[in-house]
Formats: C-alpha cells, structure tokens, sequence
C-alpha cells in the first residue's frame, strides 16, 4: 500500500465555524474554481455562476453555513485571515444587490435563491459531499468543475491525480499505527518526535513550531472568547450559550482580569478537585463549540464540529498538569496530529461518511493519546489511550437537529474529551502488552461499523435526534 502523506497541518486547519465539511470544504473548493477562473479566462467576461449541492451538502447544509462559505470562497474571502465580524454584512449585501464579486473583481449577477440550487435527492458517488461550480462566459463558453468536501476540511477535485504533498517522501511513512509504532522502536524516538523528523520534508523545525504555536494560539484565543462570550446562537433553535456562565459561576463571579493568563491564573487558584476539574472540561469544550456554532474561528481538531475536544484536553494539562510550557503544548499538538491522521487512512474523518464516531471519537482519540505521551506514557500507552477511546463511541451518530452544528454536536464534545481523560487513565495505569484490542483493529472495526451505518444517521438529518425533534429551519 502507497504511504499518503499527511502533514500536521493539514489536521489542524484555522478557518470559520460551524463545520469543516460543509463550511471550510465548500469554502476552499469555491476559492479553487475562482482560481480556475482567474488562471484561465482573464481576457472573457463572466456572465454567471451557479453552484449545485448534492448529498448531504444539500441536506444540513442550510444548518451548516454552507451557502454562506460558498459566497465567502466566490468573493476570494480566506477562511483564516477573514474578520469574522464582515461575513452577515457581506451575504446581506449580495442577497440584497443580487451580485457578487468573484475573487473581489466585477461584479456579476448573482442570486442565492437560484444560483445555488440544494440538490436534496441527488448524490454524487464518490462521496455524499459533493459541489459542482458552473460558469459561463460572454462569448458563449461554459465551464464546470466538481469538487468532494471529504471532511476536515479536506477537498478532492474530480479527476484530480496525486498531489505534490503526498509525492513528498517523508523518512519514516506511515499508514498505519503499527507503521507508528515501528518507527517509535526503531528509533527509540517518541511519536511526537517522528512526526515532528517527518515534518522537516516540508518545512524547518523552526517554521513548524511556529505554525504549531499559531495553531494553539487560535485554540486559546477560541477558549477564551467562549468562556465570555454571552446570548443565543444563530440559526433559529434558540440555544442558549452555557459557557459563559459556568465560566463565571466556578470562578465564584470574580472578574478582574483581562487576559488569558490572568484568567488561568484564577482557574488554578480556585483549586483542583475532581468536580471543579470536570466542570472546566465541560466549560472548555462548550466555549469553543459555542464559538464554532457562531461563525466564529476555529481550529479543526480534526474537524470543526469537534472542534472543542483537543482544546479542552489541552487545556486541561495546561491547567491542571502543569502543562503550560511551548514546547510541551507543541508536542501535545504532533501526537494528537499523528493519531488524527492514522484515521483518516485507515478509516474517515467524515461525519458524512461514517457518523459522529468519525468526528467526536477521532478527535477524543487523538487528544487521549496526546495527554497519554504528555504525561510520561510510553508510545504503547499513549496508542492504548486512543484505542479506549475510539472503542467507546463506536457507533455514534451524526444527528444534527434542524442540521444545525447545535443539538447535540456541542455537548457532544464534551464527553469526548471527558472520554479522552479517562482514557488517558486507564492506559497510564496499564500494560499494553496485554491489551485485547489494538489501535488498528479499532480503526479498522470504525470504518467497518460506518460501511454499515445507515445514510440517515450520517449527517443528513434523517434519523435519530434530528426526526425525534421534528425543527426544521423553515420553522425556525
């Protein structure tokens, strides 16, 4: 089997809420077919340009926000630079004009209602994500491309070979975790440092605790805008934002700082019982999943909609494990990488594909495995960690009510990464030798249990949660 190159940066990717399938996908492959555009036919007129949904794009996209990321990415917007304060004025004033500027150029007319068509029957082979973008052009010539949101963020054109990353040749490849592991005996090195020796294939040492550093910094910034941040979530069900006011009530209503580190320096003040301890988690998770249901920036971890597990396990060994260190945040960050990886190989990321497990335990495996190394566990313990973790939530849904990113996706996040931290736990106090299931064997069993799952529960809104509370978006 060929060795896919996959860097840590491509599981964690800085862009805008509520999903990394169905908002930063459909994003991207927008940005690419303007490139497309603005490559090939600079010296025609664009007359039009229609976007077609398929699968279940179609289906939660409304929910998802993936209307608006098509307008952001047609405007030549960048998902991770972008004020996200400017995107409700930006959709409003293409709605009303009924125009859009494509990659910021002449304006062309454009209207949401029937230039982007929900295709809610249809579904594209390859993958239930699917988007097509047609253009036409004054002297009479039309264009298409297709493009698969395979979650993540991840985007594969129609027809589109290997990309120049997965020809990269990285010094130890991996596919798999016993690759992994190999390659940590064989060395002696931890996993956090093989990733780190596959990295410099792209770029320094230098440059990817830099991008790494970025990365914590969006997470931390998140964290902590969340646990301030008050009032309803968007889109119609009226949630209630609860981060707020736990944040408040577990520092007892004290408000007297004003940064980050002077709010980490009252969390640890307030003592480290093991409630106070879990009501963080909770608080941590909710704070960034609040953010991400908002349009807010995130980081996917591996994905938007479990975009609050890893900060919350992150930031629990900075407060409470005396994690608070660059270097060591920076290789929390690779392990968690490497394992988010090894699944996406092996099995999906994809909530389209393979339900909430893919999302929700993915992210909780990751973030085991991570605070497992972090904490002084061994290679085998911290891939331990993540195979507890996974193998409890085997089988979950994706059931988003009204398709929304809301009910349950945020509370879910919450107990993954209370999961990771038991998980984290028992493989600490144990003895992989003697372990009954492997890492590999759990993955493998993941994308067997996805090939099974019905579509309905495979973010489609169709089953579960989302009929048994009957909301649709037209009510809301």
């Amino acid at each position: 089997m060929p060795h896919e190159a996959i860097s840590a940066f491509d599981m964690f990717k800085i862009g805008v809420g509520p999903s990394s399938s169905h908002t930063l996908g459909p994003w991207k492959a927008a940005l690419r077919f303007v490139h497309t555009i603005e490559t090939n036919y600079t010296g025609t007129s664009l007359q039009s340009v229609t976007v077609l949904l398929y699968g279940s794009l179609a289906k939660t996209g409304k929910g998802h926000g993936t209307d608006i990321a098509v307008l952001m990415g047609l405007c030549g917007e960048n998902p991770e630079t972008i004020d996200v304060d400017s995107i409700t004025p930006k959709v409003k004033a293409i709605t009303t004009n009924k125009q859009i500027l494509i990659g910021g150029g002449k304006p062309v007319a454009y209207d949401p209602l029937t230039n982007l068509q929900f295709l809610f029957t249809e579904t594209l082979p390859f993958h239930p994500n699917g988007i097509s973008f047609l253009a036409a052009f004054s002297n009479g010539e039309t264009i298409s491309e297709t493009y698969y949101s395979i979650g993540g963020g991840f985007v594969v054109k129609e027809g589109e070979g290997q990309s120049s990353k997965d020809a990269v040749q990285l010094p130890f490849p991996i596919n798999t975790a016993n690759d992994l592991l190999h390659w940590c005996i064989k060395t002696g090195f931890a996993i956090y440092e093989v990733v780190m020796e596959n990295e410099n294939a792209w770029r320094s040492d230098a440059d990817t605790k830099k991008g790494m550093l970025r990365i914590w910094h969006t997470m931390r910034d998140c964290t902590y805008r969340g646990c301030h941040n008050r009032g309803e979530l968007p889109g119609g069900l009226h949630v209630r934002r609860r981060a707020a006011d736990l944040n408040k009530k577990l520092l007892c209503g004290e408000t007297h700082y004003t940064n980050y580190d002077e709010w980490l320096q009252l969390i640890r003040d307030k003592g480290n019982s093991f409630q106070y301890i879990l009501d963080w988690v909770s608080c941590f998770a909710l704070a960034v999943n609040e953010e991400n249901a908002s349009f807010g920036r995130v980081v996917t971890a591996p994905t938007n909609g479990a975009a609050g597990v890893i900060p919350a396990v992150l930031q629990y060994f900075i407060c409470f494990c005396n994690g608070y260190d660059d270097e060591k945040i920076i290789r929390f960050l690779l392990t968690a990488a490497e394992i988010g990886s090894i699944f996406k190989k092996g099995a999906t990321i994809s909530a389209a594909m393979g339900g909430c497990q893919a999302e929700i335990g993915v992210s909780s495996a990751m973030a085991a495995a991570a605070l497992t190394e972090s904490l002084g566990g061994t290679q085998k313990q911290a891939m331990m960690a993540a195979e507890i973790a996974m193998e409890h939530h085997l089988g979950l849904t994706c059931d988003p009510v009204a398709g929304l990113v809301q009910v349950p996706c945020i509370e879910r996040n919450t107990m993954g990464a209370i999961k990771a931290i038991t998980a984290s736990q028992l493989a600490l106090q144990s003895a992989p030798d003697y372990a009954k299931v492997s890492l590999d064997n759990v993955i493998k069993t993941m994308w067997n249990t996805a090939l099974d799952m019905n579509s309905k529960y495979k973010e489609t809104a169709d089953g579960g949660l989302a009929v048994a509370i009957p909301i649709s978006l037209s009510e809301c």
